[in-house]
């Protein structure tokens, strides 16, 4: 294992480091991420939900009811159809049900109105000035409205989900602005402000449980889905049913010129007493500074190319959108906690590295790993799904929820890069903390994942070659044979489970050493490497979306049977043929990753700030590089910087190796992990 190459000599100023990036976006219906990676409440211009934004946490879901002739026993746990009989019809309708379900909901909405619940309108905000404080996690909303100032804090407390707030105008004495919570009926309406339908009263339940001394306690039930909320409220304020409304409730002072209160979410009934706003400003003030001030930090204001302070901007605000909706219970779908997108938020398996690896050289383990108990979680699901199928071991689905069922998709099983991240996973851990218990606690995952893989190449009898199909690669542009990146990553699982069996004791599997010394080439055309050995027209009719061949020696560390050379030629051929405008977020720091390993840090540099729709980052730092938000950029490109300032496992031994040497980049960084 390599050593991490030369810390900063004199400690960064971590606090000025992280507040040059505050977030300051004056767009009334701009929704800003405050969250402690369990629960985010999304916060417009106006410090609540007034003109947009959810909450969002990552044990709230919800499913409709079966279609009309559907029972349970017809949905498999696997979500898949095989080995199974059903009428074509209810088969079409389940299947439809199992893409829809599960998928996130709304918790609750809280908007500023006027008195009698009249709705404000964004032009009603003058003079908006608002920024998020990223030391102390808390936004701050100042603006006029009828010519009355109103400041409006708000903070997501870091152990409850709960969010605070403290609304200081003279319209609060007066009446004339209330506090509204309502909630909505589910929908899969993906490009409004808000998630769900508030206008739909029927299918869901709001019970009060308590309504005394500032305090209102709620259960809700949607459906099967059943969480509370409660709202405390400071001496003076009264909270009550809104207009004689189901759903909806306000929370008012009159007389006194600050409304302060706290709204929290849970499965479970919240705490007898939550907290106030201050003493949760201050938890979570001292959330966030305990944050920055512990793991990996990345200080470019030396240097000399005008493009450091984006740079930085984003690495600094990724750390920031993945801390508050990327650490909690369940792996995070690609848009976080910030709405639904087109997958209805559920999360994809491929993606898991691209939200969780990062955690891993940014030294805060521990805030992914909760998340990575979907493995174990998950393990009778991949054990029927691999029997299934016909396969030994365990097999991992694509696109789950809670369940573990895969929605149906005609890629699920062919996509085979999910299959060996666990193993991946495991050796980052290890890495980490190389010890016994750490070797059981992956131990029965690295093994079925194995097995699984080892079972899934099938071998030529004539020749003795052992082949990947069907394989859907990375760039999913449809089924193939033998996808250059899938033959990497197989060697390179398949040689570290074998690692792992050493390590515990146990003797080398021999069907997994045949399988891997007797894999397929890696398909070669022109001295390039190509997505397949059946297409090879990669740098033609097939450079979009996401460019392959460059993560054999870029995600992955160097592979016997992985020529380096040919891959540092992919590299340069790929930044000059691809087309980047049709790519993902993910793709520019995957590329960034192959050039750095291959000796281009220009190239790596350049990767991560290519000008494309794809590689834009937005004004509180998320990557645009999706059909929604898309934090699997954000994940991918702290990985890679990552990499490039601490290195890697055989990186040149010099001072940030994945960054140009000729002085245009001045590096400190400290507290990183080298990557493998």
């Amino acid at each position: 294992m390599a050593v991490a190459l030369t810390e900063a000599a004199v400690p960064i100023d971590r606090q000025a480091l992280v507040t040059r990036h505050n977030i300051t976006w004056n767009d009334a219906g701009g929704r800003v991420a405050l969250g402690n990676g369990e629960f985010c409440f999304g916060a417009d211009g106006s410090g609540l939900q007034t003109f947009a934004g959810n909450s969002m946490a990552h044990w709230g879901w919800h499913s409709f009811p079966l279609p009309d002739g559907c029972t349970t026993d017809m949905v498999p746990a696997t979500g898949a159809f095989e080995q199974r009989n059903i009428d074509g019809k209810l088969k079409g309708a389940v299947n439809s049900w199992m893409f829809d379900n599960p998928h996130k909901m709304n918790l609750g909405r809280l908007r500023l109105v006027r008195s009698g619940g009249r709705n404000l309108a964004p032009g009603d905000l003058k003079g908006l000035s608002r920024t998020l404080d990223l030391w102390a996690g808390v936004q701050t909303s100042r603006y006029q409205i009828d010519g009355q100032d109103v400041t409006v804090e708000t903070c997501v407390h870091p152990q409850l989900d709960m969010v605070a707030v403290r609304i200081d105008s003279p319209l609060v004495a007066s009446g004339g602005l209330e506090v509204v919570l309502d909630f909505a009926y589910p929908n899969l309406d993906k490009g409004g402000p808000w998630v769900g339908d508030f206008n739909h009263s029927d299918g869901h339940a709001s019970t009060t449980i308590n309504a005394k001394n500032q305090r209102l306690d709620l259960k809700r039930v949607v459906d099967a889905s059943i969480y509370h909320v409660s709202i405390a409220a400071a001496t003076g304020c009264v909270i009550g049913q809104a207009d004689g409304k189901s759903h909806r409730y306000k929370v008012s002072a009159h007389g006194v010129h600050v409304l302060e209160f706290s709204c929290a979410f849970a499965m479970a009934p919240p705490p007898a007493s939550l907290p106030t706003f201050e003493p949760t400003r201050t938890a979570c003030a001292g959330h966030w500074k305990n944050f920055w001030m512990h793991g990996g930090a990345i200080d470019l204001s030396a240097s000399k190319d005008p493009r450091w302070k984006e740079l930085e901007r984003r690495i600094v605000l990724s750390q920031y959108q993945l801390a508050a909706q990327s650490a909690g219970t369940w792996p995070s779908a690609e848009t976080g906690l910030l709405g639904l997108d087109d997958w209805r938020g559920q999360f994809h398996m491929e993606m898991l590295w691209w939200h969780l690896a990062h955690y891993a050289l940014w030294d805060r383990w521990a805030m992914g790993t909760k998340a990575l108990d979907c493995y174990r979680k998950f393990i009778p699901t991949a054990l029927e799904l691999a029997t299934q199928l016909g396969s030994k071991g365990m097999m991992w689905g694509k696109e789950c929820g809670p369940e573990g069922r895969s929605a149906p998709w005609s890629g699920n099983h062919p996509l085979l890069w999910k299959q060996p991240h666990p193993i991946f996973f495991a050796e980052l851990e290890y890495r980490l903390k190389p010890t016994r218990e750490t070797l059981k606690k992956w131990a029965e995952i690295v093994e079925g994942t194995a097995e699984q893989m080892a079972d899934y190449a099938k071998r030529d009898t004539t020749t003795g070659i052992y082949s990947l199909y069907p394989a859907m690669p990375p760039s999913e542009q449809g089924i193939t044979k033998n996808d250059v990146f899938d033959l990497a990553y197989w060697r390179w699982a398949l040689d570290m489970a074998q690692q792992w069996r050493e390590r515990m004791g146990m003797p080398r599997d021999p069907h997994w050493d045949e399988v891997r010394n007797n894999l397929t080439p890696l398909p070669v055309a022109d001295g390039l490497f190509v997505h397949s050995t059946e297409w090879t027209d990669t740098y033609t009719k097939r450079n979009f979306e996401h460019p392959d061949p460059i993560g054999v020696l870029g995600l992955l560390p160097p592979t016997r049977g992985v020529d380096a050379a040919t891959a540092a030629r992919t590299v340069a051929k790929v930044w000059t043929t691809w087309q980047w405008d049709r790519c993902w977020g993910w793709d520019f720091p995957w590329m960034a990753m192959a050039a750095a390993r291959t000796g281009q840090p220009q190239i790596a540099v350049d990767a991560l700030l290519k000008n494309s729709p794809r590689n834009d980052y937005d004004a509180q730092g998320i990557n645009a590089g999706g059909p929604c938000p898309y934090l699997p950029g954000n994940g991918g490109l702290l990985y890679a910087v990552a990499m490039m300032a601490a290195g890697w496992d055989g990186a040149p031994p010099r001072h940030a190796p994945g960054f140009p040497d000729d002085g245009s980049w001045v590096v400190q960084w400290e507290g990183l992990k080298a990557a493998p």
